[in-house]
């Protein structure tokens, strides 16, 4: 299978499955399934490509696809748990809230979006693959050790906030545990360096401006868009100056050491 038909494939499974899933939170209210179907997405492509698309070795196509496979399976566990939770995740309450009535067919177009992301990001998987070189090289050892730092941060983060989060008494607290101490989200930033993991694999294999793609797009939607900023103005909203204080010492972002509160 040619790779442009093996996306297209991928198109046409991924978005009627989101329309489904649309029609689903009508009546459940519950828009954060949209999240599990995208991460699922992204892994069930990356598996498909290395299975149908003979691009490069296969032993290399068979490793991407494990790496992604491997990231989506923890995620989509993590997501499960909230997914199952008889309360919407915040961000898509407050979408709700703010939409009104129109809240329907923008939730349509939000879904719709999330499908096309799967389409685009997933062709990262593909110039991964790329390479013909029989030999492993440097920079797939680079790639794998970046992956492999990237799964367990997130893995740890997500571990921390959740038991921090089932402690009594912590309802309305910061989490400054662990990871939490050094980034106001080290789960993002995490989450974005899993998708660098794939830029030294394809080196050498594919356009710079095309592997890079998918990891600046990731890095300027979680940091501007629709990661931090609405988890921000929820935290403010609902912890004060405590969060305040939380973001005058903390990287929002990258992990490094706390500030003095001046």
């Amino acid at each position: 299978m040619s790779a442009p038909f093996a996306v297209a494939t991928v198109a046409v499974t991924i978005i009627p499955v989101m329309v489904l899933l649309w029609y689903r939170q009508l009546r459940t209210r519950e828009a954060d399934v949209v999240d599990l179907a995208w991460t699922v997405g992204l892994g069930g492509a990356a598996v498909f490509y290395a299975a149908a698309v003979p691009v490069g070795m296969g032993w290399r196509r068979w490793m991407v696809a494990a790496m992604a496979g491997l990231w989506s399976l923890r995620l989509a566990a993590h997501l499960l748990r909230r997914v199952r939770s008889p309360s919407e995740d915040g961000r898509y309450r407050d979408l709700r809230v703010k939409w009104g009535r129109g809240a329907p067919v923008r939730f349509f177009v939000f879904f719709q979006v999330q499908a096309a992301l799967v389409i685009v990001l997933s062709v990262h998987f593909l110039l991964a693959m790329r390479s013909p070189d029989p030999s492993l090289r440097a920079m797939d050892l680079v790639g794998v050790a970046i992956w492999f730092v990237s799964l367990v941060g997130e893995s740890v983060a997500d571990r921390q906030l959740r038991r921090f989060r089932a402690t009594p008494g912590n309802e309305q607290r910061v989490c400054r545990v662990g990871l939490w101490r050094y980034s106001r989200h080290p789960n993002y930033f995490f989450e974005w360096l899993q998708w660098l993991a794939y830029v030294p694999v394809a080196h050498g294999h594919a356009p710079p401006w095309a592997i890079l793609f998918a990891p600046v797009l990731l890095l300027f939607s979680i940091r501007f868009v629709t990661g931090i900023p609405p988890i921000e103005r929820r935290s403010v909203e609902r912890r004060g100056e405590e969060y305040r204080r939380y973001q005058r010492t903390t990287n929002a972002f990258i992990p490094w050491f706390p500030r003095r509160d001046p």
